[in-house]
C-alpha cells in the first residue's frame, strides 16, 4: 500500500507560551537584515582617510589665512562628501527595497486556531501550516504532509525541488539537501503540496543564521588601491612639508625676511600638498559607481570597482547565475524518436509528440508552483495552443500523490462529453515503467534512454496515460491500467547572455570557475553549455574535504568545475584561490553563497532573486541578474585603473614645475616667481583636469583584450613616476628658461612673472592633451569625444585672458601687460615642453604598450 500522510490539526502553543519563548530565544530575524542608519553611513564615509586628508588640507589653509583656497577646498570636500553619501544611501535604499526574505508572513496554529503572523514572531515549538507558494519562516520538522516538496536552492544550490515526508519522532535534524527528509528550512520555498511543521530553531540558530554567523568571522580586506594611494599621499605630504621648511629657513637666513620666507614656504606647501590624489580617487570611484548604476549594477563598496580590473578568477554559482533558475522541457522521447525542443525551428510540435505533452500537463496542477510542472504548461501553451490537446474544461476528480514507495503521481480527469475517466501520470521513469507493467527488455531500453539524457544534465520523467471505466475509483495507482507514452527531459537552461559573457571573460584573461551544489553530471553539462573550459576534471565536495591545503591549492589551479559543494567548502575554495595569488570575484544569489561572497576580493550578488544575506555580503549587486553585466563591470574597473594612472602621472608632472618655480628663485635669491594666488589659479585648472577630464576619457580599444594586470603591481610604480617626473622636468626647464630670459634680459620682475606663469598654464594644458593617451598622438585623440576637456580648456583660456588684461586682476596677480609677441613666446614654450613626448609616442609605442601604458605590469 502507498503511504499517504493525513494532516492532523493539533492545538499549538498558547499566547503565554509564545511570550515566554520570545523572552528566551528572541525574535526570528537575522542581525544582517537591519539596514544602516544615515548617520552610520555618514560616519563610515567621513572616517575614510581620503576625506580626513581633504578636511585637514582645507583647515590648514584656513588657519594660514588663505580663505579663498580654504573655502574652495572645503567646499569641494563637502560636495564630494554629499555625492558619496547620496550614493551610499541610494544603495542602502535599493537594498531595503529588495528585502523579500527577511521576514516572510507565516500561518501558525496557536490555541487551536490558525492565524497569520509576521515571520519574526515565529518561536520554537510553533506549529506552522505550509502550502504551495509559502516561504518557510524557520527550521522545522514536518509533522504531517501531503505531496510536500520544497525548493532549497537558496541553501544548497540544487535547482530541483526535494520531496518531504512526515517525521518519525526519532530522527535528528540534518543539513538541507536530499529527498524524503522530514525537515524544512528557513527561507526555502514550498512548491508543491501542504503540511504542518513544528519549529525547532529560529533566527540566528537556523541554517540561514549559521551562514550569517560564518559571515561574522570573515574579514573584508581593504583594496590595494586604497592602501597604495594612502601610502603615496603620506609620502608626498611628508616630502612637501620638508621642502616647505627648507624654503622658509633658506629665505629667512639668506635675506633676513622671515615673513616673506614664511609666505614662500606657504606657497610651496600649497603647491605640494597632495589634495589631488584623494580627490582623483574619490571622484573616479564615485563616477564609476554612477556609471555602473546606469548598467543596473549597484556598488555597495565603491573602492572594489577598481579591483574588478585586476580580477583573475571569476567564481560563479550555477543555479540562478549561469542558469535562469527556471525549468524548461529540453527533450521528448517517444517510441525511439527523440525531439530536441530547443533545436526545433518550427513552432508546432510533430504530431507524435503531442500526446506526451498533453498528458504531462494533465498530470500536473492547473496553476502549479513546481518548476517542472510549470515547464510542462509553458511548453503546452507555446506549442499546443491551436490543437485539441489542451483541456481547460475538464474536471479533476481525484489526485494520487507520489510517495517514497512509488515515485509517481496521477490525476483522474472527467471530460464534459466522455463517460470514462481519463488517467494521466508522471514520475520517475522506473516508477512509470512499473505502473505500466513493462517487460524487462522494454524497461532496459528505457533505462538506457534515461542514462543518455541524464548525461546531458537533464532531469528525466516518464509519462503515461490510461482510461478507467468504473464509477468507484480505487485507492491505489497500481489498480489502474496505464500505457507508457515516453520520456521528458527537463533542465534549468543557461541564460542566453552567458556563453558570450564567458567568452569575453576568457578573452580578457579571466578564468571562469563554476561552483555548485548540484550533481557532477549536471554541473559538467551546464559548464560545457556556458562555454567554461576545460570541464574534463571535476572536484566534488567530499573529494575537496579529503584534500590537504597544499594539494587543494595545486588542484584549483587547473580545475574549473566544482560540484556538490556546501557553504563551508565554497569558502575554503575561495580562500585557496586567494592563497595562490588570484584576485577572486565571486558571484551568487543564495544564502549558501554569502560567506564566499564576503571572503572574495569582489563579491557580486544577484539582486532580483538573491537573498538579503547574499546582497549584504557582496560588494556589487546585479539588479537585473544579468551575468553579462559582470563583463561590463570588469571593463569599468580596467577603465578606471587606466585613467587613474594617467591622472596620477599628470598630477606628478604638473607639480614638478610648480614646486621648482617656487623653490629655485628662493635658492638663488631671485624674485618670487609664484605667489599663493598663482597656485590657486593653477589648482582651479589642475583639480577638474585630473578628475573629470581624465575620468571622462573613452576607454582604450584593447581594454578587454589584454590579460588582467598583475595584482602585485603598483598603481604608480617607478616607471610611471619616472614618466611624470620627466614630463614635469621638461616643462620646468622651458618655464625656467622663459623666466630667466625675461628677468636677466630685457624685462623686469613683473614681466618675468607674467611670462613664466602664462607659459606654465599653456604647458599645463599641453600635459592634459599629451596624457589623454600614451599610445596615440594628440592629433589622433582630438577625434575622441570628451566634453569636459573642452570646458576646462576654454575656461582656462578665458580666465587667463581675464587675469592678463583686466587691470584689477592683473595687479592682484602682480603681472605686467603682455604683448602679442610675448604671448607667442609663451605659446611656443608651452608647446615645446610636451612636443618631445609626442615624438616618443610615435617612435617608441612598444615601450608604452609593454612598459608604462595602461596594459603594463608596472613593478612596485
Amino acid at each position: 500500500m502507498e503511504r499517504r500522510t493525513e494532516l492532523v490539526e493539533p492545538s499549538g502553543l498558547s499566547e503565554a507560551e509564545v511570550a515566554v519563548r520570545v523572552q528566551q530565544h528572541g525574535y526570528n530575524e537575522l542581525p544582517s537584515s537591519k539596514g544602516r542608519s544615515i548617520f552610520a553611513t555618514a560616519w563610515d564615509v567621513v572616517r575614510e582617510p581620503m576625506f580626513l586628508l581633504l578636511l585637514a588640507c582645507g583647515t590648514i589653509y584656513l588657519l594660514l589665512g588663505d580663505v579663498q583656497e580654504a573655502v574652495m577646498l572645503l567646499g569641494f570636500v563637502f560636495v564630494v562628501l554629499g555625492i558619496t553619501l547620496y550614493q551610499e544611501r541610494k544603495t542602502e535604499r535599493a537594498l531595503e527595497a529588495l528585502r523579500d526574505l527577511s521576514s516572510p508572513r507565516a500561518l501558525v496554529i496557536r490555541g487551536g486556531e490558525r492565524k497569520r503572523v509576521a515571520g519574526r514572531d515565529v518561536v520554537p515549538d510553533d506549529l506552522v501550516v505550509l502550502a504551495e507558494g509559502d516561504r518557510v519562516p524557520a527550521d522545522a520538522v514536518v509533522l504531517s504532509c501531503n505531496n510536500l516538496s520544497s525548493d532549497e536552492s537558496l541553501l544548497t544550490g540544487e535547482s530541483v525541488p526535494v520531496r518531504k515526508v512526515a517525521w518519525d519522532g526519532v530522527r535528528e535534524m540534518t543539513r538541507p539537501g536530499g529527498e524524503d527528509l522530514p525537515f524544512v528550512f528557513s527561507g526555502t520555498l514550498i512548491v508543491q503540496g501542504q503540511g504542518i511543521a513544528q519549529v525547532r530553531t529560529t533566527g540566528i540558530h537556523t541554517e540561514m543564521g549559521n551562514i550569517g554567523k560564518a559571515l561574522q568571522t570573515v574579514q573584508t580586506e581593504g583594496t590595494r588601491l586604497q592602501q597604495e594611494v594612502g601610502r603615496l599621499v603620506r609620502r608626498v605630504a611628508a616630502f612637501g612639508l620638508a621642502l616647505c621648511l627648507i624654503v622658509i629657513v633658506l629665505y629667512g637666513i639668506s635675506r633676513g625676511n622671515w615673513l616673506q620666507g614664511f609666505l614662500a614656504g606657504i606657497t610651496l606647501a600649497m603647491a605640494m600638498l597632495p589634495e589631488e590624489f584623494p580627490v582623483v580617487l574619490t571622484i573616479f570611484l564615485a563616477l564609476g559607481a554612477w556609471r555602473l548604476s546606469k548598467m543596473n549594477v549597484l556598488a555597495r563598496r565603491v573602492p572594489v570597482i577598481e579591483t574588478l580590473g585586476s580580477a583573475t578568477v571569476l567564481c560563479v554559482d550555477k543555479t540562478g547565475t549561469l542558469t535562469a533558475n527556471r525549468m524548461s522541457v529540453r527533450k521528448l522521447a517517444v517510441d525511439g524518436a527523440v525531439l530536441d525542443v530547443e533545436q526545433q525551428t518550427s513552432q508546432a510540435l510533430p504530431e507524435e509528440f503531442h500526446e506526451i505533452v498533453e498528458f504531462g500537463i494533465l498530470a500536473s496542477q492547473r496553476d502549479p508552483f513546481d518548476p517542472m510542472e510549470k515547464a510542462f504548461h509553458d511548453l503546452g501553451n507555446a506549442r499546443l495552443a491551436e490543437t485539441e490537446h489542451l483541456h481547460a474544461d475538464w474536471t479533476l476528480e481525484r489526485g494520487y500523490s507520489l510517495s517514497p514507495e512509488l515515485l509517481a503521481m496521477s490525476h483522474v480527469w472527467k471530460s464534459p462529453a466522455g463517460q470514462d475517466y481519463v488517467l494521466a501520470t508522471k514520475g520517475a521513469p522506473e516508477a512509470i515503467a512499473d505502473l505500466c507493467h513493462l517487460n524487462a527488455d522494454r524497461t532496459k531500453i528505457i533505462a538506457e534512454q534515461v542514462a543518455a539524457m541524464a548525461l546531458d544534465g537533464l532531469r528525466v520523467l516518464g509519462v503515461a496515460k490510461g482510461v478507467y471505466g468504473q464509477q468507484v475509483l480505487p485507492g491505489e495507482q497500481h489498480d489502474f491500467t496505464f500505457e507508457f507514452l515516453g520520456l521528458v527531459g527537463l533542465a534549468d537552461p543557461v541564460r542566453p547572455t552567458v556563453p558570450a559573457a564567458v567568452e569575453e571573460c576568457c578573452t580578457a584573461g579571466i578564468r571562469v570557475v563554476m561552483i555548485t551544489g548540484d550533481h557532477p553530471t549536471t554541473a559538467k553539462s551546464i559548464a560545457r553549455k556556458a562555454g567554461i573550459k576545460p570541464v574534463d576534471e571535476i572536484i566534488t565536495g567530499p573529494e575537496l574535504d579529503a584534500l590537504e591545503e597544499a594539494e587543494l591549492r595545486r588542484r584549483v589551479q587547473t580545475v574549473n568545475v566544482f560540484a556538490r559543494m556546501v557553504p563551508e567548502q565554497k569558502l575554503r575554495l575561495v580562500n585557496a584561490l586567494k592563497a595562490n595569488g588570484e584576485v577572486v570575484a565571486m558571484t551568487g544569489d543564495g544564502v549558501n553563497d554569502a560567506p564566499a561572497l564576503k571572503a572574495a576580493h569582489i563579491g557580486i550578488a544577484m539582486g532580483g532573486r538573491g537573498t538579503d544575506v547574499a546582497r549584504e555580503a557582496a560588494s556589487l549587486v546585479l539588479l537585473t541578474d544579468d551575468f553579462a553585466s559582470i563583463v561590463q563591470s570588469v571593463r569599468m574597473g580596467r577603465r578606471i585603473f587606466d585613467h587613474l594612472q594617467k591622472a596620477m602621472t599628470y598630477i606628478v608632472a604638473v607639480h614638478v614645475p610648480i614646486a621648482g618655480m617656487s623653490l629655485i628663485p628662493v635658492m638663488f635669491g631671485w624674485p618670487l616667481a609664484l605667489l599663493p594666488v598663482h597656485i590657486l589659479f593653477l589648482e582651479l585648472v589642475i583639480d577638474p583636469a585630473c578628475s573629470i577630464v581624465f575620468e571622462g576619457e573613452p576607454e582604450e580599444a584593447d581594454i578587454m583584450k589584454r590579460p588582467p594586470r598583475n595584482p602585485n603591481d603598483a598603481l604608480f610604480g617607478r616607471r610611471l613616476l619616472g614618466l611624470g617626473l620627466l614630463q614635469g622636468a621638461s616643462v620646468l626647464m622651458i618655464v625656467l628658461a622663459v623666466y630667466l630670459s625675461a628677468l636677466l634680459g630685457w624685462h623686469d620682475a613683473l614681466d618675468a612673472t607674467a611670462l613664466s606663469f602664462t607659459t606654465l598654464v599653456v604647458a599645463n594644458l599641453g600635459l592634459i592633451f599629451a596624457n589623454r593617451s600614451w599610445t596615440r598622438t594628440i592629433w589622433s585623440t582630438l577625434r575622441s569625444p570628451n566634453p569636459a576637456l573642452w570646458w576646462v580648456f576654454g575656461g582656462t583660456l578665458f580666465f587667463l585672458a581675464l587675469v592678463l588684461y583686466v587691470p584689477f586682476l592683473r595687479d592682484l596677480f602682480h603681472f605686467s601687460l603682455l604683448h602679442p609677441s610675448d604671448l607667442a613666446i609663451c605659446l611656443g614654450g608651452g608647446v615645446l615642453s610636451v612636443l618631445w613626448f609626442e615624438g616618443l609616442k610615435t617612435f617608441n609605442q612598444k615601450w608604452f604598450a609593454q612598459g608604462a601604458g595602461p596594459a603594463s605590469h608596472d613593478e612596485a
